[in-house]
């Protein structure tokens, strides 16, 4: 059986098949020579300690303000705890109470300045309702942040309005963070895997929500997608593969699916691991949704293993798959740009939700 999946480099109108590790250096090259005269930079070893994720801007260059009390959502919106008492297996996590860096970024979307999340112990959703002609679909939006911060402007507000305008429901998953997943330890200078994946209760919690709430919403909950960034696109991955719940049930709601019925994974992480190999955790079956995957070859954070590792997996497993692999892009990126991927990404996943029949 032929594979329906799409591979796309840069903006180019070529389409290429699956490959293998060493021929995925030779498109590189091919892409630089024949499409685009830029340079390619090809992925480090997958044990390179990562740059900081979020907004990249050199911090002495912007004005901050830090600031006590939880992330409060733009003017209008709720936000809402998503479990009924405190989050499960908090007993013996000690830190500091959630706090908000707020940056002067004139280059901002909606507004002159960007916000970063700390020390989230209270998760919560925050739902965007749809302008425009309501399509019914609805889309769980989760930060990155390398499992240390959350970046919820760039990757988070931005996205949601930007969601909102093609009539679909957004809601901005804040989970928490720091260590509640796969992250970077700076002080041991290594990789640590917690034993209790706190981010991915969230993740999966905030979707079993969204969809036990379908009706109240006005959404189809057939059509509940994630869409992630950087760490959160590792959620993403992870929702897309692990269906049974990594916490104790607490009341109706986890009797419910927290399989996304689709899944946008930007510049996903923590997917490839040491020796190119692709985490042991993420199981790809035929029941993994369908996957739109973006990334850029010049990520000098998450190399471009994490894509190509993953959808090597889903083609394997005959899932529908898209992916544009850019030449350049760096890290981190969303629509702010007045350049190319942030100006090119947005038709095409509106393209590919048309094709999945998600959008009309």
């Amino acid at each position: 059986m032929q594979s329906n999946n799409k591979i796309r480099a840069g903006n180019s109108s070529h389409w290429f098949r699956l490959l293998d590790t060493q021929s995925w250096r030779q498109v590189a090259i091919i892409l630089m020579s024949s499409f685009l005269s830029v340079a390619i930079s090809l992925p480090q070893t997958a044990c390179a300690a990562p740059a900081q994720t979020g907004d990249t801007t050199p911090s002495h260059t912007k004005a901050e303000i830090p600031a006590t009390g939880a992330w409060q959502p733009p003017s209008g919106l709720q936000q809402v705890p998503i479990w009924p008492a405190a989050a499960p297996d908090m007993d013996d996590v000690d830190q500091p109470p959630e706090s908000v860096l707020t940056r002067s970024t004139p280059e901002a979307i909606n507004g002159d300045s960007s916000q970063t999340v700390f020390d989230v112990s209270s998760p919560t959703m925050t739902i965007f309702p749809p302008k425009g002609e309501n399509t019914g679909a609805a889309v769980v939006v989760f930060p990155g942040g390398g499992f240390r911060i959350l970046a919820v402007t760039i990757e988070g507000t931005e996205i949601c309005n930007w969601i909102t305008s093609k009539g679909i429901t957004c809601v901005l998953s804040k989970y928490r963070v720091p260590g509640t997943n796969h992250y970077w330890n700076s002080d041991c200078k290594c990789h640590i895997t917690p034993e209790v994946p706190r981010a991915l209760q969230d993740a999966q919690r905030t979707i079993r929500t969204v969809r036990a709430r379908a009706q109240e919403l006005h959404i189809d909950p057939h059509k509940i997608g994630v869409m992630g960034f950087s760490a959160g696109g590792y959620l993403g991955a992870q929702t897309s593969n692990i269906f049974k719940p990594t916490y104790r049930p607490v009341d109706e709601i986890d009797q419910v699916s927290s399989r996304p019925d689709f899944a946008l994974l930007f510049f996903p992480g923590h997917l490839c691991r040491s020796g190119d190999k692709l985490d042991p955790g993420i199981q790809v079956t035929s029941n993994t949704p369908p996957t739109f995957l973006l990334q850029a070859w010049d990520d000098p954070v998450d190399e471009i293993c994490n894509s190509t590792l993953y959808l090597r997996a889903l083609n394997k497993a005959g899932v529908p798959a898209e992916v544009h692999l850019f030449a350049t892009g760096g890290h981190a990126f969303g629509l702010r740009r007045d350049h190319s991927p942030d100006t090119v990404w947005p038709s095409l996943v509106e393209n590919w939700l048309k094709d999945i029949e998600v959008l009309p």
